[in-house]
């Protein structure tokens, strides 16, 4: 790997100028604004303290602006990483002690950016790609629901515990009686104000004569907005009085930086290796999540992002994440999409979003002390509700049932089990549907269209045949999962034609043959040969038929292997039919 393809920043920095500084800059100061009270929001959900929020907001920015390749992609805080990293903490220590909660975040963040790292130095970003779309859309959409769910005790002013849908609702329930009308006041006025406010900020902007871009600058600022008036009220009325949760004390400067974050630990080995799992899972969702992100934009500006350097640009934002004390990140699409529509033209513009993050981390936090938790629970609901995609489940229904039951059974064992055993299952039952529908591939008997050259299914349409000429397509790969069935499907193709002489399998739709699939091409042939019938092969694909050379096979082959399967046509069937 060379040193520019290592480290993308000595590419674009060539060519940085005073324009691309200008649109960086406030593409970063809008994304400031909405990093901010995320990163509290976020650190909140993954059950930690909020200060953490705001570490994993400043070196893993700056680390992914020097090895990232998308010019858009806001690195930071994840709703679905936070609710994981929640999940796998309050698994491994239900005591909810705070010091191993600390470490153990940080670990899980250290272990998911040493496995990102790995992906990417080994060339293995393509593994994103074994995870299927029903799977993804149904963990996500199944995952939102139990992060509104897990919030709405916050917003209601009672504490719920679990980390299943299940769960959080029996907690919920159990405590109804406590529930505070204040903190209510204010969680849903926040809510009502962050949904209805961008809109109305804008237009109200506008009516006064600004141009649209800075009304839409404006419009973006409504999370600040929103947390200037909860704090004032609640200093105002002395709500944290009447029982509204509030942040608190939160620790004034940058994180240190600990290199050694487990020094002193006692954990036993199951700790380590649920700590291990869990961090797994949390880096391969977090990278498909920000790889469909950052290619999604740079496919709006034609510009090309480079899987595995992606892969080692998370992992290594993910080890500073976890030494600077924070926990596991990925980026956001709604970051992102705010940082796309601003103009950032480069990575930087992260970066420069970093230092509005640590500014606000030295000199700022005493301001936050009154914020209320409801607000910020608001926040998370209002951001994780779009990640609800109920269009998709719609689609997959209509277009494969059983894409739908992978869909179907990771939202339900997401919600009945919690986010980690229903990813697992997920993943499981899509490969486990894979194999079958490969196992069962479809196989069409073929017929030649009057009059043209190609060959089509004869249940589909209207073809010549010949009696002593049978031609069939594998439209799968043939290996061990679906060897035995073409076995039987060529049995019961030679008791369907007692009169044919020559039966030719057109390869256009085999990739591959492993050597489950040569032995079963070789018990073919030996059968047929023993029928008095001539085994042939048409249209092998370069890379399967220099495999085939390399072993008897085709010297053992009863027929012929041909360029096209209209020339097997011409040279057997008509010839065939001419002789007769």
């Amino acid at each position: 790997m060379s040193v520019k393809k290592f480290f993308p920043i000595l590419t674009w920095g060539k060519d940085y100028s005073v324009d691309f500084f200008r649109d960086d800059l406030v593409a970063a100061i809008i994304i400031a604004m909405m990093l901010v009270p995320q990163s509290l929001a976020y650190a909140l959900l993954a059950g930690l303290p909020p200060q953490l929020g705001l570490y994993a907001s400043i070196l893993p920015l700056l680390v992914y602006a020097i090895f990232g390749t998308s010019s858009t992609l806001s690195v930071g805080p994840f709703a679905i990483s936070s609710i994981m990293t929640a999940s796998a903490l309050a698994a491994v220590f239900p005591d909810g002690s705070l010091a191993n909660y600390l470490a153990g975040a940080a670990i899980l963040a250290l272990f998911s950016g040493a496995f990102l790292l790995l992906f990417g130095l080994l060339r293995l970003g393509l593994l994103s790609n074994f995870l299927s779309f029903p799977v993804v859309s149904g963990f996500i959409s199944a995952s939102a629901v139990v992060i509104v769910v897990s919030q709405i005790g916050h917003l209601f002013g009672v504490h719920s515990s679990g980390g299943s849908l299940l769960a959080l609702v029996k907690s919920l329930f159990s405590q109804i009686n406590t529930i505070n009308l204040y903190t209510v006041l204010v969680g849903v006025t926040s809510y009502l104000l962050l949904w209805l406010m961008p809109a109305s900020l804008k237009r109200m902007a506008m009516v006064f004569g600004l141009a649209e871009s800075w009304a839409t600058f404006l419009s973006k600022a409504t999370p600040i907005v929103v947390i200037v008036i909860a704090i004032a009220l609640v200093q105002f009325f002395a709500l944290d009085k009447e029982g509204v949760s509030i942040v608190g004390t939160i620790p004034q400067g940058l994180p240190v930086i600990q290199i050694a974050v487990w020094t002193g630990l006692e954990w036993d080995v199951a700790t380590w290796k649920s700590l291990l799992t869990s961090a797994l899972l949390i880096s391969i969702i977090g990278f498909v999540s920000a790889l469909s992100v950052a290619q999604s934009f740079a496919a709006k500006r034609r510009e090309r992002i480079d899987p595995n350097q992606e892969a080692i640009a998370l992992g290594l934002a993910n080890l500073s994440s976890g030494i600077s004390g924070a926990f596991p990140l990925s980026a956001s699409m709604s970051r992102s999409a705010v940082s796309f529509n601003a103009g950032a033209r480069t990575p930087a513009a992260g970066a420069f979003g970093a230092v509005g993050v640590g500014v606000t981390a030295v000199f700022f936090t005493s301001v936050l002390y009154y914020l209320p938790i409801a607000t910020l629970a608001a926040m998370i609901i209002l951001a994780v509700i779009s990640l609800i995609d109920i269009d998709a489940m719609k689609r997959t229904w209509r277009y494969s049932r059983q894409d739908f039951a992978a869909w179907f059974l990771t939202v339900v064992i997401t919600l009945i089990q919690g986010v980690e055993l229903g990813l697992i299952c997920g993943v499981i039952l899509a490969i486990v549907l894979h194999l079958y529908n490969s196992s069962n591939p479809h196989i069409a008997v073929l017929g030649k269209v009057a009059g043209t050259e190609h060959f089509r299914n004869v249940d589909r349409h209207a073809v010549e045949l010949c009696e002593e000429f049978v031609s069939f397509r594998l439209d799968e790969s043939l290996y061990f999962a679906n060897a035995r069935f073409l076995e039987d499907k060529v049995n019961a193709l030679v008791a369907e034609h007692p009169c044919a002489k020559h039966f030719v399998l057109l390869c256009s739709a085999i990739n591959e043959i492993d050597s489950t699939g040569l032995e079963s091409l070789g018990a073919i042939n030996q059968r047929l040969t023993e029928a008095g019938i001539k085994f042939h092969l048409s249209e092998v694909k370069g890379p399967v038929l220099d495999r085939l050379k390399q072993t008897d096979f085709l010297d053992s082959l009863s027929g012929n292997v041909y360029l096209s399967h209209y020339q097997a046509w011409i040279n057997l069937a008509a010839n065939d039919a001419s002789e007769s």
